[in-house]
């Protein structure tokens, strides 16, 4: 059985009998108390080999008491508990010297399973660089999914740890890339965002490790690359299951020798950055495919990071809505608030574009309405006419369309496909296969209905405009655009 002498800080009764019950069965010996004062002076009188504290108390807030702890007692393990489960309050327990942070509600188990682990491996001085004090708080939600994201990136800020963010487009890659070098060790030098999507491929790896005068056609003089740029910082590397074969090769260089060379150039040039990369794309299935390579991938997912879409936290959507109406009534538009069934409303959407679909709804919601209070009615008129089914084109009546919805088709057609390998799989790819299918006809029929503006179809479409421009490239789609 563990044994080990544990102080215990929280106002709230309940909890403090829940926790001691708890740490009791395994093992534990619990000192409990309601207050800062009493914690305070337990440690300074040497007690206790581990701490357990909630952050709000009713004298004093537990992060202002942490410093004087780690201050006198260095190796002591403490576990933050709270209620304010926010990005910063992980980041604030992080910078302050905590062994860990729960959010509340936490699992009684996941707690002493953190214990157990406080206990057996105590933690070391830990290296202060200074809180943020900043409340524009850059992520928002408080659901378990988001939680998790928080306590990881908290962990991640004093390393320099090559991180893999992976997530739907909308969800907020870019975000946490930021987040983690604003709060982090490298906060002091720049940060560089770079998308592949966006450059054309030939100019890749130009726009990354900069060219010599000369190099290629057009280059009259030396151009600095985003590495150079992100000397000292971070260099955010979004999309890059984009990244053309050339470029790929180049990069597992810079992280297996911490060098690289300038297009045209000879002479190697270290460089001291740390890399975030991030794609909406599954990189293994690039692998199989022969589009990513296998080394690049072992490189870049040091850490991996998997960022939920919108439909598996719906639980922050009012934080969210709450936050951007925020945003836009700073930037000069007037307060709205959402009634309850337009909350509702906003809560059965699936939200195809994820944060940044909700992001552009609050942003239209506010500009366009004049009321102050926004209604389940007002949502519904603006959802149902985003997702409302695309115009057949004349001349090619559908009866089956008729008669069965998009998933209904997608599923006879799926079945039929598989009906053809009776006694085998498919070749490996089928999701992208599968995908590109639909989003030919898709992106195809946008652009029709908008004219040809890749403006209004990105947005009818929900995604970003320099994403709509890559696919039409590669789907190989003719535009018309309109002669008006």
């Amino acid at each position: 059985m563990p044994s080990g002498h544990i102080l215990l800080a929280d106002d709230d009764a309940a909890i403090r009998t829940v926790l001691n019950q708890a740490l009791s069965r395994a093992g534990y010996e619990v000192r409990s108390t309601s207050n800062a004062a009493t914690l305070w002076r337990w440690v300074a009188q040497g007690e206790g080999d581990l701490v357990i504290t909630d952050v709000v108390m009713p004298d004093e807030n537990a992060f202002d008491l942490l410093p004087r702890i780690k201050k006198v007692r260095p190796d002591l393990p403490i576990i933050v508990m709270s209620a304010q489960n926010t990005f910063m309050t992980a980041i604030k327990a992080s910078e302050r010297g905590a062994y860990e942070y729960l959010p509340k509600p936490f699992d009684l188990k996941e707690l002493v399973a953190v214990v157990g682990r406080a206990m057996s491996r105590p933690r070391s001085v830990a290296s202060s660089h200074g809180a943020n004090e900043n409340e524009d708080i850059p992520l928002v939600g408080r659901s378990p999914a988001m939680q998790e994201i928080y306590r990881s990136l908290a962990r991640l800020m004093p390393t320099d740890l090559t991180v893999m963010i992976t997530g739907e487009s909308g969800t907020g890659k870019e975000l946490v890339a930021r987040a983690l070098h604003d709060y982090g060790k490298r906060r002091q030098g720049p940060f560089v965002a770079v998308n592949m999507a966006a450059i054309p491929r030939e100019l890749i790896e130009s726009e990354l490790f900069g060219h010599e005068k000369g190099a290629f056609t057009g280059a009259t003089s030396r151009n600095t690359g985003r590495f150079e740029q992100a000397e000292g910082g971070t260099l955010f590397l979004d999309e890059i299951g984009d990244m053309p074969m050339e470029a790929q090769t180049r990069l597992l260089r810079v992280l297996q020798q911490g060098e690289y060379t300038t297009v045209g150039g000879r002479v190697p040039i270290k460089t001291n950055v740390r890399i975030v990369a991030a794609t909406n794309k599954d990189l293994r299935i690039l692998i199989q495919q022969g589009l990513f390579r296998e080394d690049l991938f072992f490189r870049l997912n040091v850490v991996p990071l998997r960022l939920p879409p919108l439909r598996e936290r719906i639980e922050d959507i009012p934080d969210l809505a709450r936050h951007f109406f925020t945003l836009v009534e700073k930037e000069g538009l007037s307060r709205k608030q959402l009634d309850v069934e337009a909350m509702d409303r906003l809560k059965r959407y699936r939200w195809p574009g994820n944060v940044r679909e909700l992001e552009n709804l609050v942003r239209r919601l506010a500009a366009l309405y004049p009321q102050d209070t926004i209604t389940g009615a007002i949502i519904d008129s603006e959802l149902d006419a985003r997702s409302a089914p695309l115009p057949q084109t004349p001349n090619k009546p559908s009866q089956k369309a008729e008669s069965e919805d998009l998933s209904d088709a997608v599923e006879r057609h799926l079945s039929d496909y598989f009906s053809n390998f009776k006694d085998t799989l498919p070749p490996p790819g089928l999701y992208h296969r599968i995908l590109r299918e639909v989003e030919g006809p898709l992106i195809g029929a946008a652009l029709a209905a908008t004219r040809g503006n890749q403006i209004r179809a990105a947005e009818l479409l929900g995604v970003n405009r320099n994403t709509l421009r890559k696919k039409v490239r590669d789907l190989e789609l003719q535009v018309i655009k309109s002669g008006r």
